[in-house]
């Protein structure tokens, strides 16, 4: 199954729409999907490894507008739902001492975060919550967000064929990996918020 999958990847990730495909999941990626836009980054460069550059471009580029949607959602969202909530349980000093520790930190966070696997969406609606300085946040994401895709797809573009033949080897490996990571990352989540 998971051959069948990998060979459809690819074979999409050859297809010229492939890149709108690549904008959409970067973008919602960074403000609700959990899944990040590498599953069609990393086969798109593969497919077309004199495109890298292009590739990385749109991952950016749409990354960094879904997590200023993401901002929005943690900065308008917010004050209706979660604030309330807060207040309930009695955490509003938490809260306000957490916000002030984000903010004193918040671009550092954004910019160590939004290079790694771990979800990119917390950290924008984070943001947006704690109403991180707008500038600050859009330089820090630029900034990781276009380092971590371009020496993703640059790493593909200088090593291509054998990192294609490890993938083909060890895709059930490499599979597991990818998901105890994901997982690993939402409970680290739970533990630093």
């Amino acid at each position: 199954m998971l051959r069948r999958l990998y060979d459809f990847t690819m074979s999409l990730a050859a297809k010229p729409r492939a890149k709108w495909f690549l904008g959409g999941i970067s973008f919602i990626e960074s403000s609700v999907f959990p899944i990040p836009p590498d599953v069609l980054l990393i086969p798109m460069v593969l497919a077309n490894r004199a495109q890298a550059w292009r590739i990385a471009f749109i991952c950016s580029i749409f990354s960094v507008l879904g997590g200023l949607f993401g901002y929005l959602i943690g900065a308008v969202f917010f004050d209706w739902i979660g604030a309330p909530i807060i207040e309930f349980y009695g955490y509003a000093d938490k809260f306000d001492r957490f916000k002030d520790a984000y903010n004193e930190w918040g671009g550092w966070i954004v910019a160590f975060f939004g290079l790694t696997p771990f979800p990119y969406k917390v950290i924008t609606i984070a943001s947006g919550v704690t109403h991180l300085n707008l500038a600050v946040f859009i330089i820090a994401s630029v900034t990781s967000r276009s380092l971590r895709f371009f020496l993703v797809a640059g790493l593909l573009w200088k090593f291509g064929d054998p990192i294609r033949d490890f993938i083909e080897k060890y895709l059930g490996l490499l599979t597991i990996a990818f998901f105890v990571l994901l997982i690993g990352s939402f409970l680290a989540l739970k533990y630093v918020l």
